[in-house]
């Protein structure tokens, strides 16, 4: 029996499941068999690496960060990438244009970020349709996704790529359950929390655990988290990607609609024929990627503010700032002087630990 085969017969079993206290074990330890078999579709289309495969898929990254167009065929991805870079995607107005992913850079307030055209994907795409498989592999390795929908079908699509990317370990806005679990040779399993759980019992989380032969093992919850969040954990293999809903060709639509659109969260409607509104769409990638730039003052000179390093908000601190620069100079580091909303005056003397704000001049 196929990998496809089986997980239908378990999808089929979970839906002919009443969902109730007496049976969230049960339903626990068949998501758990579930995710075990979509994680042998990831490794198949992965090489084991994570990154996609087949021609065009194997795009180096470069730059100081990386963006994905992930949506269904015809609904603009490779005008959005001729309009926000120098690169030329085939555009028509049949589908599937585009076969292939092609890469471009996006030059904005100092950095390079770089933006992937990847092929349309289709309804079936996590269990290989097209080369949905592929598509959704490289998306895994991008710091951002930009779900492109057009605006007359908007809520249809957007179910349909969410419920794609999930399949394949992509968890989109959302961040990694606070959840450890630390394995040991006996005493069986052990359960801690700091919070209330409203959607777990030992019982269920017993029964997941044991599916992955986890019999001695202590858990400590941190949040309340669901099945799927202590399976997530439990495999190891999900990204958390934050992601933006691009709506496109919002000239077709009504100003009622478009008023609807543009109050929903991580949305940004826009007309890439057009150009309308692309100026906040390059706003909210530089917002979602959270990069800051760091600005290299040489001793008795200027500060350089033409080529900033640019980090992400969560690792820029003096440290990771000179391993980008070059790895050999912590070595001989012992203190940087600081410019900056980081530092109370400037300059300030700072260690390795310190860590940097937007726009830092750094000595």
């Amino acid at each position: 029996m196929s990998v496809l085969q089986k997980i239908k017969d378990i999808e089929d079993e979970m839906a002919r499941t009443q969902k109730n206290k007496a049976t969230m074990a049960h339903l626990g330890s068949l998501k758990a068999k579930l995710a075990k078999l979509k994680r042998e579709l990831i490794v198949q289309a992965s090489g084991g690496k994570g990154g996609g495969e087949g021609d065009g898929f194997d795009v180096s990254k470069s730059g100081d960060a990386r963006v994905g167009l992930v949506g269904f065929p015809s609904v603009g991805k490779s005008t959005i990438l001729s309009k926000l870079t120098d690169t030329k995607s085939e555009v028509a107005a049949y589908e599937f244009t585009t076969l292939t992913c092609i890469p471009g850079v996006i030059q904005y307030k100092g950095a390079k970020i770089q933006l992937l055209d990847l092929p349309g994907i289709i309804e079936g795409a996590k269990e290989g349709k097209g080369r949905g498989r592929q598509v959704i592999s490289t998306a895994r390795t991008c710091g951002l996704l930009l779900i492109v929908l057009d605006s007359t079908k908007t809520l249809v699509s957007k179910r349909l790529i969410e419920k794609e990317l999930e399949g394949f370990g992509i968890r989109l806005n959302k961040e990694a359950p606070n959840i450890s679990i630390r394995k040991k040779d006996k005493g069986g399993i052990g359960i801690t929390t700091t919070v209330e759980l409203t959607h777990l019992d030992n019982e269920t989380i017993e029964s997941v655990l044991r599916e992955y032969k986890l019999s001695n093992a202590d858990v400590i919850f941190r949040c309340d988290a669901t099945v799927d969040e202590l399976i997530d954990v439990i495999e190891g293999n999900r990204v958390y990607i934050p992601t933006l809903y691009v709506v496109n060709k919002i000239d077709s639509i009504s100003m009622e609609e478009l008023d609807i659109i543009d109050r929903l969260p991580h949305y940004v409607p826009i007309s890439a024929h057009l150009d309308w509104n692309l100026d906040e769409l390059l706003e909210k990638i530089w917002e979602y990627l959270d990069l800051v730039r760091i600005y290299t003052k040489p001793k008795g000179q200027m500060p350089d503010y033409s080529e900033p390093v640019v980090l992400n908000s969560k690792h820029c601190t003096v440290e990771h700032f000179c391993n980008r620069l070059h790895k050999d100079i912590m070595k001989q580091f012992k203190s940087a002087l600081v410019w900056g909303s980081s530092v109370k005056f400037s300059p300030q003397k700072v260690g390795k630990d310190h860590f940097l704000c937007d726009e830092d001049v750094i000595q």
